[in-house]
């Protein structure tokens, strides 16, 4: 569930969902369970629902609490650093040969494959107790 954040003034709450894939996410949309849930969950809302599929950076630390940009920075530096530097020393040396913008191009479009399917995923289950860390304070 998100909450607005404290102090705020809006009035916008949501809920995040997560499938295993396309597949899943659509049959989840279209059982009765949930079907009947919006039904119920109309009478209590003003306006209709906003669906926001989250894809990319925003996707990684999806949280009701998220944690702090600084420590978001860390686990992103923590993910790219690594993957720069392999890549730098298996495809760098295919790619110098290639125009400038070609091989930019090339080389930031597998850094973000590998961060989005890849990397990121596993960075976030492997530091989620310490990202999290503060909000279970705050909490408790």
């Amino acid at each position: 569930m998100l909450v607005p954040p404290p102090g705020s003034d809006s009035r916008e709450y949501g809920i995040l969902r997560t499938f295993a894939d396309e597949k899943e996410r659509d049959a989840f949309y279209s059982s009765e369970l949930f079907k009947d849930w919006e039904t119920k969950a109309r009478t209590l809302t003003d306006g209709e629902a906003v669906y926001r599929p989250l894809h990319g950076l925003e996707a990684w630390f999806r949280s009701p609490t998220p944690p702090p940009r600084w420590k978001m920075a860390i686990a992103t530096f923590a993910g790219v650093y690594p993957v720069v530097t392999i890549l730098n020393a298996t495809i760098g040396p295919i790619l110098r040969a290639w125009p400038p913008l070609l091989r930019s191009a090339a080389f930031n479009a597998c850094v973000v494959a590998l961060l989005t399917w890849l990397v990121m995923p596993f960075v976030i289950r492997l530091l989620h107790g310490w990202l999290h860390s503060q909000t279970r304070k705050d909490s408790a």
